[in-house]
């Protein structure tokens, strides 16, 4: 198909590139990702707009350009399949998916923490409030052992990216053109896409279930990616199970 830039595409393109170039034009760099990142709903800077602008925000350049380097390359032929409303809705809700198997991660890693906290004596309004003031106990550390850093970093995590969203339009991709070629940047090696998405996705759960990264730098949200790939997954199964069902009543 014709490598241009389709209509979703190209809009999305604009939405991210205006968000990042707002993260230092507003004046408070700080101050606009405490508006639009994705913060832990326990944490205090949560809101709930945070789930859809947070797809929209960059930590870097580096970051910036390689996603929509994926999303021009990958979103511009699934949209031509898909056409631009279903693309649309196929990106979002893939967004979304990263962002609740994210959220639900880190509520495993907190929650375990704080039951553990609890059953020690701690009291939950204060273990909460000493978080909120951007500290710790001392004594947590101890009691918590290798639960600590999970605890602490689940309170205090942000995330940023389109990533998630992305990794369910590779999916797509992969489900509808499972023969085509791809490379990483760094591995010329060109592997099927049948074969070559399933593998990044199995090292994104390696690495989210681990904390051992791989590729990726280490505060990347991996269990978003998962999210994304799954929730695309999802969405490319039933869909293609709808449409079988339609044609064989028709």
């Amino acid at each position: 198909m014709r490598q241009g830039i389709t209509d979703a595409v190209k809009h999305l393109l604009i939405i991210n590139v205006l968000m990042f170039l707002g993260t230092y034009l507003v004046g408070n760099r700080e101050l606009f990702y405490e508006w639009f990142a994705l913060f832990f709903p326990q944490n205090p800077l949560f809101q709930p707009w945070q789930v859809l602008t947070h797809m929209f925000m960059h930590g870097n350049l580096t970051h910036i350009l390689f996603n929509m380097f994926a999303l021009w390359m990958f979103g511009t032929t699934v949209e031509q399949v898909f056409g631009m409303r279903k693309f649309i809705i196929f990106y979002l809700l893939c967004g979304f998916g990263a962002a609740i198997i994210q959220v639900a991660f880190l509520y495993f890693q907190f929650n375990t923490g704080l039951e553990t906290l609890l059953d020690s004596g701690f009291s939950q309004t204060d273990v909460i409030g000493v978080l909120i003031d951007g500290q710790y106990d001392k004594r947590w550390v101890s009691v918590l052992g290798d639960k600590f850093q999970g605890f602490v970093s689940a309170f205090n995590s942000t995330m940023v990216g389109a990533s998630g969203a992305i990794m369910g339009v590779l999916v797509a991709f992969g489900m509808l053109f499972p023969e085509s070629k791809l490379m990483l940047i760094f591995l010329p090696i060109p592997i099927k896409a049948k074969y070559f998405i399933p593998a990044i996705i199995a090292l994104d759960l390696f690495s989210g279930l681990t904390g051992q990264s791989i590729f990726s730098p280490s505060n990347t949200a991996y269990m978003a990616h998962v999210g994304g790939a799954l929730t695309g997954f999802l969405l490319m199964y039933f869909w293609k199970k709808n449409e079988r069902d339609k044609y064989r009543w028709n």
